[in-house]
């Protein structure tokens, strides 16, 4: 598996660096785990949540920072797969799906985490489209993603009800990247600033209608929990096999501790725990 073979060998290193994974993606791309999520008709696999969330959790119990890099290409396809016109799906799914192109996922700003509604980058129309100015932070592979899906107020007045949802691609004039956050974990992932200063979008670049961006951040919100949650499956997988490892390492009073009923116990409840997990995590994931 391509966990095993290619992200174990260099994730301390990567983690240590706080370096994107970028030979890795290509890696992945390689092994065709970004068409997972990606229908046949846009040169994918087909598969559904449930399949995308078997391969976060496979690389989350080795490294969780690649994985939620890997995810979050998957989170910002999905809007235009729930929302997109099929001049956009054929546009950028097959980029997307051959992971020749990453995606992220907009919506955060300084005044606007858990409160989403509190966005105050704007898109305001213009001739020719929409031109954008503001600020987004915490952004999942911002700065190292090709194709952003960005939540901005065509509307002011209307609050959240006026909020759209863009595509806007890495490079367009008036796009750029502020600083990289440095983070106490998942450093192989990149979380940055996306700045817009009159930044014009083509109308064509809107997913869905005026006025839709809320609805379409919701339902991703929605859609992309059950991969949270795979990722907590993976760590937690990954920290149960190296405590197992440890336990029939350590040697104490001429023994492996793994032969002490105490250690035994534990060990049992967290893989009674961890199963009882990831069946939820999977029968969630099927349904969605």
């Amino acid at each position: 598996m391509v966990a095993e073979e290619k992200v174990l060998p260099v994730r301390a290193e990567l983690d240590e660096r706080e370096e994107f994974p970028r030979e890795i993606m290509k890696d992945l791309a390689s092994a065709d785990l970004f068409r997972v999520f990606i229908p046949e008709e846009y040169d994918g696999l087909g598969g559904g949540c449930f399949e995308l969330c078997l391969v976060v959790e496979e690389l989350s119990r080795v490294c969780s920072g690649i994985a939620v890099s890997y995810a979050t290409s998957a989170l910002g396809s999905f809007p235009i797969l729930d929302y997109g016109t099929e001049e956009q799906k054929r546009k950028y799914l097959p980029g997307i799906a051959s992971g020749e192109k990453l995606a992220a996922f907009a919506l955060t700003e300084a005044t606007a985490g858990s409160d989403a509604s509190a966005i105050r980058t704007t898109a305001d129309r213009e001739e020719g489209g929409y031109v954008i100015n503001g600020t987004k932070q915490f952004i999942t592979n911002g700065g190292e993603a090709e194709t952003y899906i960005v939540i901005a107020l065509t509307n002011k007045a209307k609050g959240a009800r006026g909020a759209s949802a863009f595509l806007v691609e890495k490079g367009t004039p008036g796009f750029s990247f502020g600083k990289k956050e440095k983070k106490m974990g998942i450093r192989a992932s990149s979380t940055g600033e996306l700045v817009f200063r009159n930044c014009l979008v083509p109308e064509e670049n809107m997913i869905g209608k005026e006025g839709m961006g809320f609805i379409v951040a919701m339902k991703l919100l929605d859609r992309s929990r059950p991969g949270i949650a795979a990722q907590s499956v993976g760590l937690a997988q990954g920290a149960l096999e190296a405590a197992v490892d440890y336990a029939r390492e350590r040697i104490q009073f001429g023994h492996p501790i793994i032969a002490i009923q105490a250690v035994q116990h534990m060990l049992a409840d967290m893989a009674t725990q961890l199963e009882a997990a990831k069946l939820l995590v999977y029968g969630t994931a099927r349904t969605i």
